[in-house]
């Protein structure tokens, strides 16, 4: 059952609700009341294809389970992709503005196609999965696995950032709370953000976790929602975090950015009233199930 407040119901979109035609999923700018962040996850049954004009805003294809082919501007590139997010670190292409984009699957699959309105048209490009640094931050149960597939201090891009984060069981990411919504140089930089979710299944069936954004006296946003595979919750602004795995139940979420400053930077500002726990860390050491995914093997049995 969802719990998000009603005062913000629209900021968290189920899964399943926002589709059109191939895609499952369908954010813009449009359809989440701001200027730049946009997030499509397309669907190919076997043999199958989808073409679409990038127009203004540079894309990331981010293979959720399956292979591809992405062509565009003259390049075409293959990507190996994975089973599902819990068994790898995909490889992706870089999609410029102002071109045609083509997604073909031979056997089909689930594909995230992130994006940014931007200004400069770079070129087309193809990143491996093993050229992805993976990072594990925090520590005890605020540990987790983040692939910088698309940060802004690992990939060239205008203005998008994506990365993903794995989270397992039990733990507490995107912690302790954080926000990115104003313009302060080397401080906050602002950042609409998308949290697109996926949950792993358990031995009963699927999974769930939780997510928490909340605003400051000047700029309210109020949303606690209870998540599931295919579920996004949107962030225009404010406190978010913590995002909550289950126990039982490993968690992940896409993070794809995007903000108005022509220096593509992701920096952000603590709740001061939850920043301490960061101290906490020095004394822990990470979760010991972390890493759960790497670019060459898939998880251990039971940690899927």
């Amino acid at each position: 059952m969802t719990t998000t407040r009603v005062s913000d119901q629209r900021l968290h979109v189920p899964a399943g609700s926002a589709g059109d035609g191939p895609f499952e999923l369908v954010v813009t700018p449009e359809s989440a009341g701001w200027q730049q962040s946009s997030l499509r996850v397309l669907r190919l049954e076997p043999g199958g294809e989808h073409t679409l004009p990038t127009g203004p805003e540079e894309y990331v294809v981010l293979p959720l389970s399956g292979a591809c082919s992405v062509t565009c501007a003259g390049e075409t590139f293959e990507l190996a992709g994975r089973p599902s997010v819990f068994e790898g670190v995909s490889d992706m292409a870089y999609v410029p503005r102002d071109s045609e984009l083509t997604v073909r699957s031979r056997e089909g699959g689930r594909f995230a196609l992130a994006s940014a309105r931007c200004d400069r048209r770079l070129e087309p490009r193809y990143r491996a999965a093993g050229d992805v640094p993976v990072e594990i931050r925090g520590a005890g149960s605020c540990s987790r696995q983040v692939n910088n597939f698309c940060s802004a201090d690992s990939f060239e891009a205008d203005r998008l950032i994506a990365v993903e984060v794995l989270t397992p069981g039990g733990n507490w990411s995107s912690y302790p709370p954080h926000k990115h919504d104003e313009d302060r140089p080397g401080e906050e930089s602002v950042l609409e953000e998308i949290y697109y979710f996926e949950v792993a299944d358990g031995p009963a069936g699927p999974g769930l976790g939780y997510h928490r954004v909340y605003g400051t006296a000047d700029r309210p946003i109020d949303v606690t929602a209870e998540v599931r595979s295919g579920d996004v919750v949107l962030v225009p602004h404010g406190w978010h975090g913590p995002s909550m795995a289950a126990p039982g139940y490993h968690l992940y979420y896409l993070n794809v950015m995007a903000g108005p400053s022509a220096d593509r930077a992701w920096l952000i500002c603590d709740d001061p009233a939850h920043t301490w726990v960061r101290d906490t860390w020095a004394d822990q050491d990470p979760d010991p199930r972390l890493p759960l995914t790497s670019p060459t093997t898939t998880p251990q049995e039971g940690r899927a």
